[in-house]
């Protein structure tokens, strides 16, 4: 496999990785049934390859029922037949390792599916059989147990406990799930449990996976008695409990046991930096999530107090920090960056707030320069480098993110960051299905989409594309980025509003988030930047690469 590791050793690629996020039933249909699937993913190879990506990292392609987008695995050991065999995966990696891309696969460890085969015998062998104590049965409370074990609610919306009916047909007793209830959680006190995910760690990393990206890694373990959660702000006795890291030092020494490259990344949403910091542990996970920086606002000091705060988090366990601007969960950034509140907060997602696509789009233009200068890793979510927008008029009876009916139609949900990708073409479905497909694409797309193609862009030197394409060549090629040394010096002499840091040896890194143009140096050449300069001025909303002199 050819190695794209740039500064960091090949045994530590992850440190300063790109790595590309493939939504797959959003990025290419193959068989032209309106979904995305690996054989068309594996056609759109020469794409990642000519964007210069490090890794790929897959949302689940596993057997689900698709209660939650893959969310809720049946079966962590095939494909869901809707993307392909288990057969065309394996080749998919080997076609990724040819073109000298990783693979980082899902792994949904804190729920499974209604349709696993435990959940099945669970419900099956009724109340005190063995396959229900892999799962959280309870029985409720009150006369008749007619009230849920505890008030616990799901992050979907709606209570965390969903009552079944026995066999007999009386109401029985009561089973967790934070998500949506086709998400039972799984109960990581049963041994058979921990078993059975290090064998399913094995079974993908035999097929020479290069690593796993961890949902809800906070969250497997569960305090002791399940307790109320405490006064708002307080802990919570589902997520990031002491437990928790006993599991992933397992997991470790089965991934250090092929190699040293593969790698474990942790979805971890967590307050607390000190906290975040112990999943890093050089005994633990490889990598995590830097959900503050995403969902930071185009601002210059707040932007700067993340950056300080993720450094500063990440240096006592000797962990490389990751950036991110947009993911499959997240309104996406060039919408974000639009709007008069640019920041993202799960609680409030701004549907429907008015936005400035133009500016929005100057500013992820701009955005990619500063996350691709930072020190550490990068993730880049499909279609960004196309400058996507958040599609936030979708027709309602097409939306399929369980959040829409968990919340009572009040969260129009995720569905707008997930509409498929378009190719070419001068209308929908811009090539994401072949042209003798069946069915059209699962979500529709803007008709004015037809300017953001990968075909209308790839000639044009001024698209996001090529800004993509030129950054992350430039980001392979100079040893001030990436990883490098993991220096980053702030510049004393910024003006107010604006960001600029130099990276050893000799690279800075300039954002204008003011509202007026700032001068360049004189004695410093411009790399590469994500506007047009006005002569040697950097116009606002604007980054550059310098070399300096």
């Amino acid at each position: 496999m050819a190695d794209n590791s740039r500064t960091s050793p090949p045994a530590q690629w992850w440190r300063d990785a790109v790595i590309y996020q493939v939504y797959l039933r959003s990025f290419a249909d193959g068989n032209g049934d309106g979904v995305g699937d690996l054989a068309g993913l594996r056609q759109r190879l020469p794409h990642l390859a000519e964007l210069g990506v490090d890794a790929i990292w897959l949302n689940p392609w596993y057997p689900s029922p698709m209660a939650d987008a893959g969310y809720d695995v049946a079966d962590h050991r095939d494909i869901e037949p809707t993307f392909g065999t288990l057969a065309e995966a394996e080749k998919f990696v080997e076609e990724a390792h040819a073109a000298g891309i990783r693979v980082v696969i899902d792994l949904v460890p804190n729920h499974s599916s209604t349709e696993h085969t435990w959940f099945v015998d669970a419900l099956a062998g009724g109340p005190g059989c063995a396959a229900r104590e892999l799962f959280w049965f309870r029985p409720g409370r009150g006369p008749g147990g007619e009230l849920p074990p505890n008030g616990w609610q799901s992050r979907f919306g709606g209570p965390a406990w969903t009552r079944v009916t026995e066999r007999d047909g009386t109401p029985g007793e009561w089973y967790l799930h934070l998500y949506s209830p086709q998400q039972p959680d799984l109960n990581w006190t049963n041994p058979a449990v921990r078993a059975e995910f290090e064998d399913i760690l094995r079974f993908w990393l035999d097929r020479d996976v290069d690593g796993f990206r961890i949902d809800v890694a906070d969250g497997l373990v569960k305090a002791d008695g399940l307790p109320e959660v405490a006064a708002e702000g307080g802990p919570l006795p589902y997520s990031d409990q002491d437990g928790v890291h006993e599991i992933y030092r397992s997991w470790r020494r089965i991934a250090d046991g092929y190699g040293g490259r593969r790698v474990l990344v942790g979805e971890l949403w967590l307050p607390d930096s000190e906290r975040f910091a112990r999943y890093l542990r050089p005994d633990e996970l490889h990598s995590a999530f830097n959900f503050d920086f995403l969902c930071c606002a185009w601002d210059s000091a707040a932007l700067r107090g993340v950056i300080d705060a993720t450094l500063a988090a990440h240096a006592p366990v000797g962990a490389a920090p990751t950036w991110v601007l947009s993911n499959h969960d997240v309104t996406r950034h060039v919408t974000r960056y639009g709007r008069a509140d640019t920041s993202f907060d799960f609680g409030n997602r701004q549907h429907g707030a008015p936005t400035d696509r133009p500016l929005g789009t100057r500013r992820a233009r701009a955005a990619l320069l500063l996350t691709m200068a930072l020190p550490g890793g990068a993730y880049v979510y499909q279609g960004e480098e196309l400058g996507l927008w958040e599609v936030e008029d979708l027709p309602d009876e097409l939306r399929q993110d369980p959040v829409w009916v968990r919340s009572g139609h009040t969260d129009r949900g995720r569905d707008g960051c997930r509409v498929p990708v378009p190719w070419g073409g001068a209308e929908p479905p811009f090539e994401f299905s072949p042209a003798d497909a069946t069915a059209p694409p699962w979500l529709p797309q803007p008709a004015d989409w037809h300017a953001n193609t990968t075909s209308a862009q790839a000639a044009d030197p001024t698209s996001m594309l090529a800004l993509y394409r030129a950054a992350l060549r430039l980001r392979r090629a100079e040893p001030g980025l990436g990883d490098g040394d993991g220096e980053l010096r702030w510049s004393a002499s910024a003006a107010d509003g604006v960001l600029a840091f130099d990276r050893p040896p000799g690279l800075r890194c300039v954002v204008n988030l003011s509202p007026a143009p700032i001068p360049l140096p004189a004695n410093e050449s411009v790399l590469l930047a994500s506007a047009p300069l006005a002569g040697d001025r950097l116009p606002p909303d604007t980054a550059a690469w310098l070399r300096v002199r």
